[in-house]
Parts: structure tokens; C-alpha cells; sequence
């Protein structure tokens, strides 16, 4: 599948390039950026690409698949435009900035016979894993309470569009990295039943909302207590499953986003592997990190299956929309 990856930024340059690059079935036929920079760095790195400057130059290609991963408030409509010159498309998260636009998406795909893809790659973090392999052996008996964390210590404010206030640019917190919490939440235990939110902009200065907990009720008697913050200066676990007969317990955060950041390429030796000093306990007891593998996520677009549904997507979305309403009346929201 010939593939034009639109947008180098961190997403384009970490998450993307070096999986389309390594998957068989897949070719990174080139990359849209106007950044000179950017240019640059995507000729030295994979010089066979293309280089174009603008969406609209994709058209005049011969491609089969497209990855969006430009600025949030674009992943919607650059998605449509791709849908609609009858391509394939993998979509950065968030998905959509609605449930509706998403909903739209999935109809134009599907009336193509499209594939449209999230790019929910957090399924393929080896601490989510392990849980899922952990429910799925009934290791922890029946589980009542799934807590899960991204949080971070970063008190400054940083000029970007990501610390926006302005709603169009999907800039929150949620936006971000609840966008990851919800769909590993909604992957393990289904869509929820209702949603009770605490929303908060808590760092001076910040106009993008930055300190975020969710409490989902799902069906089956499970609890997602889902936090993410910008302003937490000291690290909860990552991952707390409490079950009947035992827990599971993780801190830190998988390996693979570091190893990209620093140039590394899944082909290399020990991916996704953790040392054990970073594994998580079961009962109180080390238990090993399954191996995260990003990969999977492309090798399975590539056997031109669809490894995220887009109604995934779209449920995710209804979540943060009742989140929203959650946050602003102090009331749950039944979904």
C-alpha cells in the first residue's frame, strides 16, 4: 500500500514514519510537511519519500492509504477530503472533535468501502497488555475497579496550540491523553453506562483544561476511574486493576514512546520489552510486562484489516461529550 503521511510533527515523525516504513505490505511513499526543517529531516531519514507541501498535492499521486496526524482541529475535515478522493485512511487521535463528526466519517467510509481507521495505538502498550491478558486468564477474579493514569509534572506553559483555549483547537487534556484512557477503558469493559466528570484548569496562567478525573460505570458492575493531569507533581500507578481475588499494580509508562523519541526503529532487537525492575506486581508480587508492540497496529492496516473501529471512535467521543456536560451541571450523564 503506497502511503502519503501527512503531517511530521512528533505524531508523523515517532509514531507513524518508522511503523510504515518497517511494515511489510506498506510503503512511506511521502510525507506532506511545508516545515523546511521538517523537509530536511525526512530526507535524511527516508530518502526514497516524496516530498510534499500541501493535502491537495496527494491527489495528483498514485496512493492507497493516508495518514493523518496534522493539528487536532484538522483530523476531521482532512479526513473527509481523504475519504472523499476515494482513499484509505488512518486518523491520528482525537478521531473528530464530535461524536457526530465522527459518525459522519464512518458513513461516508463505509458508503465507499473504505477503511477508516483510529490510530489508537495505546491498545499496543505492553502494561495494557498485560491487563488484558490478566482479564482474559481471570488472574484477578472478577474486577470491580480499573484505575488508569496519565499524569505529568510540567507547571510551565508551553506555546502551542495544544495549550490553546479555544475550543475549535481541541487543546484539553482530555482531548490529549483522555482520548487514551477512554478507548483502553472502552476496549476492556465496553461501552459504559453513564459518566461523572471533574474538569479543572488548574495551573496559573493555563487556558487549555489540564487536571481531568472520569468515573465510568460500566455494565457488569466495573468501575473506570480514569485520571489525567498536567500538574501532578507526584506520579500515581499508571495502572491499579482491583479484583476479588488479587490486583495488579503498575507505574511507569511503557517503553516504546522513549525509544522512538530517541531514533530507535521497531525492527531493533528487545522492542518493547521491559527490564524488570519496571514490572508491574500481581498480589503484591513482580509479574512480567508483556512486550509492547506498536507494530501490530500496521500490520494488521496492511492485511487491509481495521485494527481500532471507527465506532470505537465515535463512543469515545460520546464519553468526552458527557464528560463535558458531567463536569459543567455536577451530575452523571447516562450515555
Amino acid at each position: 500500500m503506497r502511503t502519503a503521511l501527512v503531517g511530521y510533527g512528533l505524531g508523523g515523525a515517532a509514531f507513524h514514519a518508522p511503523f510504515i516504513e518497517a511494515t511489510e505490505g506498506l510503503e512511506l511513499s511521502a510525507v506532506v510537511t511545508s516545515n523546511p526543517r521538517r523537509q530536511a529531516e525526512v530526507a535524511e531519514r527516508y530518502p526514497a519519500a516524496r516530498l510534499l507541501s500541501s493535502l491537495d498535492e496527494v491527489w495528483a499521486g498514485d496512493f492507497d492509504l493516508v495518514v493523518i496526524t496534522t493539528p487536532n482541529r484538522f483530523h476531521a475535515t482532512h479526513a473527509r477530503q481523504v475519504l472523499e478522493h476515494g482513499l484509505n485512511v488512518v486518523v491520528d487521535k482525537p478521531f473528530a472533535g464530535s461524536a457526530m463528526e465522527a459518525r459522519a466519517l464512518a458513513s461516508i467510509a463505509a458508503a465507499r468501502g473504505l477503511m477508516l481507521v483510529p490510530f489508537h495505538n495505546r491498545r499496543w502498550d505492553g502494561d495494557f497488555l498485560t491487563v488484558r491478558r490478566l482479564l482474559a486468564d481471570n488472574a484477578l477474579g472478577t474486577v470491580h475497579r480499573f484505575e488508569s493514569r496519565f499524569e505529568r509534572y510540567r507547571p510551565e506553559i508551553k506555546s502551542s496550540w495544544k495549550e490553546s483555549g479555544d475550543p475549535a483547537d481541541l487543546g484539553s487534556i482530555l482531548f490529549d491523553l483522555g482520548t487514551h484512557l477512554v478507548d483502553q477503558s472502552v476496549a476492556l469493559f465496553g461501552r459504559p453506562t453513564s459518566v461523572h466528570a471533574e474538569i479543572a484548569t488548574v495551573r496559573p496562567r493555563a487556558k487549555a483544561d489540564d487536571d481531568v478525573f472520569l468515573s465510568l460505570q460500566h455494565e457488569g458492575g466495573v468501575r473506570s476511574h480514569l485520571w489525567m493531569s498536567a500538574l501532578a507533581a507526584d506520579l500515581g500507578p499508571r495502572f491499579r486493576v482491583l479484583g476479588h481475588d488479587a490486583a495488579y499494580v503498575k507505574y511507569g509508562m511503557d517503553p516504546q514512546e522513549d525509544r522512538l523519541k530517541a531514533g530507535d526503529t521497531p525492527a531493533g532487537p528487545g522492542w518493547g520489552e521491559e527490564p524488570e525492575s519496571a514490572w508491574g506486581t500481581l498480589g503484591g508480587k513482580p509479574h512480567r510486562t508483556e512486550p509492547g508492540a506498536y507494530q501490530a497496529f500496521y500490520a494488521a492496516v496492511a492485511a487491509g484489516e481495521a485494527p481500532v473501529s471507527p465506532q470505537d471512535a465515535v463512543t469515545g467521543l460520546e464519553i468526552i461529550e458527557a464528560a463535558k456536560q458531567s463536569a459543567a451541571t455536577g451530575d452523571s450523564v447516562r450515555l
